[in-house]
């Protein structure tokens, strides 16, 4: 069981739910420590006083907040701990908002939030069962190192999930990142939302989805460790440069089905699709010229015989 991160409660109105907040997350990462080459002996950071010039313990070390080249302002943790704010003992949540109107740029680190005891039961279940209900996620504040922070409650698997979310005016603007207009086809755009059809899939299982690097760091010190060589790996081939963005596509979409054992085979986009509409379309206006000049061809034939059959008045 991960260790507890926090320990406080959660404030829904007039409900408080005590809780303990414990990591959703799980760093799978290979740690490597620092050490002298030549001797393999670990080098550590030391912590030293400037002034003394000696190793200073824990117990002696505190926060200072630097006012001028001169000047710290020492700041005690006993004094941040007492801070007249409500969300330094409790998660308080401010309002209920569709999942989908928070972007996903402000949403960071998960934690799961566990009932602190059978009394936290009740009110934690009701909570719980709100969210679900409502289909909605709650934002919340509080007060952690130091700060007060944004937060997102959800529920995952019957639990309630906290994720920390950046302050609206901790994100950049990418208005300047954006490049200039460029013009597109409507093929181009058709067949990169064909390659998007392709790649469209339901969960994220699959060997597509794990840590490959780390799996190779994990088979280089094992080889070390037996002092063999290690696996070869295949080198990476560095993005070519895109000289035509149809045929790009078109491979892509190729690529994505072979891996999925479908028909690879690319197929040329179909061209002039308008001249051929609008052939189309005058072909049946020939017939119709065709057809208006056969029936007035008729109609004064017609009238040329009716006047040869019918016989002249004599004049008195």
């Amino acid at each position: 069981m991960p260790r507890t991160v926090w320990t406080g409660a959660i404030s829904f109105g007039l409900v408080t739910v005590p809780i303990h907040v414990v990591s959703a997350r799980e760093d799978h990462s290979v740690r490597f420590h620092q050490v002298h080459l030549e001797d393999m002996s670990r080098v550590r950071v030391r912590k030293v006083c400037e002034i003394e010039d000696r190793e200073v313990p824990n117990a002696e070390i505190g926060k200072g907040y630097q006012l001028t080249k001169e000047k710290i302002i020492p700041v005690l943790d006993e004094e941040l701990r007492e801070m007249p704010l409500p969300t330094a003992k409790a998660i308080e949540i401010e309002a209920f908002v569709p999942l989908e109107s928070i972007d996903p740029i402000q949403i960071g680190d998960g934690y799961y939030l566990q009932p602190d005891g059978q009394v936290a039961a009740k009110p934690y279940t009701l909570l719980r069962k709100a969210l679900e209900r409502s289909s909605r996620v709650a934002i919340a504040k509080y007060a952690w190192s130091g700060r007060e922070r944004l937060g997102l409650l959800r529920v995952r698997d019957n639990v309630i999930v906290l994720h920390a979310m950046h302050w609206a005016d901790e994100i950049r603007d990418p208005a300047e990142l954006k490049p200039d207009d460029v013009k597109l086809t409507k093929d181009e755009i058709a067949e990169a939302e064909h390659l998007i059809d392709r790649l469209t899939r339901d969960d994220l299982e699959g060997e597509e989805f794990t840590d490959r690097y780390t799996q190779a760091v994990e088979a280089l010190i094992e080889a070390k460790r037996e002092h063999r060589e290690p696996p070869a790996v295949e080198e990476p081939k560095a993005p070519g440069k895109v000289v035509d963005l149809m045929a790009a596509l078109q491979e892509s979409v190729a690529k994505a089905k072979a891996s999925r054992g479908e028909d690879a085979t690319v197929h040329e986009m179909p061209k002039k699709k308008a001249a051929a509409k609008k052939t189309a379309k005058k072909a049946p206006a020939k017939k119709t010229a065709a057809r208006m000049t056969t029936s007035s061809k008729t109609t004064a034939a017609k009238k040329t015989a009716k006047k040869a059959s019918t016989p002249k008045k004599r004049s008195a």
